[in-house]
């Protein structure tokens, strides 16, 4: 199963590691300072700025919007490279626009919405945020409660989200809501556009995750938004949504390889210099196996990703593979990540190496855009209504 790339992928994600290296990696000694300090991990307008400016200078802007609202259109395997090599760094930092929401508007938002949303978006003056799961429903998005109901020309969303990202920084938020409760994810779920100072959109509260990360509980009281604010069809929300998790678990899949390389990377670098009991730690078996092990599942969840986004290029349905990737690599960087702190000891505990803030992220992982619970139950249906 080959995947030769072409040769602007290739220089793309060697474009991509130099500024890994020399723009993210420097950052890192302040993103550990903030989390230390109880603070959130967030670049502040100072850091941003200019790496948003390096990013327009070295064009790495858009790479997957269309070309009419000046993307570049890359395919999935080509941005496969450049997740992985976004993965090695703990600075928080992807290329605007975050993905996923975008291609959730590039598939069924109308005209006048990409006029107004999508492209002020793939440009970088607007931000967005999508709002899907509930305090009682965070694991199983049709069983949603949050109601849309039509009155004249508006919609009048009441209910409750809750661990959404980056809502407070967002121009506008993709709220999925229930328009039929019969029919619930079949055909009663629809996708909503809010504006934000919208009223009735409350930004409750803040929730502090781990490492440093934030999430957000958003209320709606009567907020009404006009019939021209649905996202695609009424009660066909739920496919488009699907779409976006989608993209988000190979993005996801691919960050895994990333940290999962960098942290055995480390490993080996620390095995082959420490001294215990007069030998290295690069002598003992234990470590070997570790190393081995690992630099294994690296290749084989690095091949994973690579044969979805293969797929996916080609129009193939991938959720069932997405939902590999999202169980695979999450539980394989956690291991590595894990081992990699063991072998460094105490020093891999303590918030002056980047070991604990990858622990931090990759346990996150395994509960956000789907836990890994879900997801074996997902793939264990499809493949027994397949097979069984």
């Amino acid at each position: 199963m080959p995947f030769d790339l072409v040769e602007e992928h290739v220089m793309l994600r060697d474009l991509v590691a130099k500024f890994v290296d020399n723009e993210l990696m420097p950052l890192e000694k302040a993103v550990m300072a903030r989390e230390a300090a109880g603070g959130e991990i967030r670049l502040t307008d100072e850091e941003l700025s200019p790496l948003l400016e390096k990013c327009r200078e070295l064009g790495l802007w858009a790479l997957d919007a269309p070309e009419e609202v000046g993307g570049m259109n890359l395919p999935a395997v080509a941005l496969v490279g450049v997740n992985e090599e976004l993965g090695r760094t703990i600075t928080p930092f992807v290329f605007p626009p975050d993905s996923p929401n975008l291609h959730m508007l590039l598939a069924v938002a109308d005209e006048r919405q990409k006029k107004l949303y999508m492209e002020p978006y793939a440009s970088g003056e607007a931000h967005s945020a999508i709002a899907i799961s509930e305090p009682g429903a965070g694991g199983d998005p049709a069983g949603m409660t949050t109601r849309a109901v039509k009155d004249g020309d508006h919609w009048v969303i009441d209910g409750r989200k809750i661990w959404i990202s980056r809502v407070p920084y967002a121009d506008f938020t993709i709220v999925m809501a229930l328009t039929d409760p019969e029919k619930r994810a079949r055909g009663g779920i629809t996708a909503f556009i809010v504006e934000k100072d919208t009223p009735g959109f409350i930004v409750e509260r803040e929730i502090p995750m781990l490492g440093g990360a934030r999430t957000y509980e958003v209320v709606f009281e009567n907020c009404r938004v006009h019939e021209r604010q649905v996202l695609g069809q009424v009660g066909n929300g739920f496919g488009p949504m699907q779409l976006r998790l989608t993209v988000r678990r190979l993005q996801m899949g691919a960050w895994c390889v990333g940290m999962a390389r960098r942290a055995l990377k480390m490993l080996c670098e620390h095995a082959s210099q420490r001294v215990t009991f007069g030998e290295r730690l690069a002598d003992r078996q234990a470590i070997q196996w570790w190393i081995a092990d690992g630099a294994t599942r690296v290749h084989a969840c690095s091949l994973m990703v690579m044969d979805a986004a293969v797929k996916r290029d080609r129009g193939e349905d991938v959720r069932t593979e997405a939902s590999m990737i999202k169980v695979y690599a999450t539980e394989m960087a956690t291991e590595i990540v894990d081992r990699a702190q063991q072998a460094f000891g105490a020093m891999g505990v303590t918030r002056e190496l980047p070991l604990q803030l990858m622990a931090q992220k990759v346990r996150l992982m395994r509960v956000y855009e789907g836990p890994s619970e879900v997801h074996r139950m997902v793939i264990a249906r499809r493949m027994l209504r397949a097979h069984g």
